[in-house]
């Protein structure tokens, strides 16, 4: 999430504090989102915790989210 919250900074000029809350915000919204056994699993993913799977997933979001971010900035 470190590395997320670095490349909004980056591409955006908030604040890292900024930054932050705008991927907590990111994160709870996306856990409403999704299906409950998925939504427990999310800050595992986004960490690069547990499987290859998990990581393979957290770094396509982060990808995502990176794009994103960098079509606004």
């Amino acid at each position: 999430m470190k590395e997320l919250v670095n490349i909004i900074v980056q591409k955006t000029g908030i604040t890292q504090e900024e930054a932050e809350k705008a991927v907590q915000a990111t994160i709870g919204f996306l856990k409403t989102k999704l299906p409950p056994p998925l939504a427990a699993q999310f800050d595992s993913f986004l960490s690069g915790g547990g499987s290859g799977l998990a990581e393979q997933a957290g770094g396509f979001l982060k990808g995502k989210v990176s794009e994103v971010v960098g079509a606004k900035a």
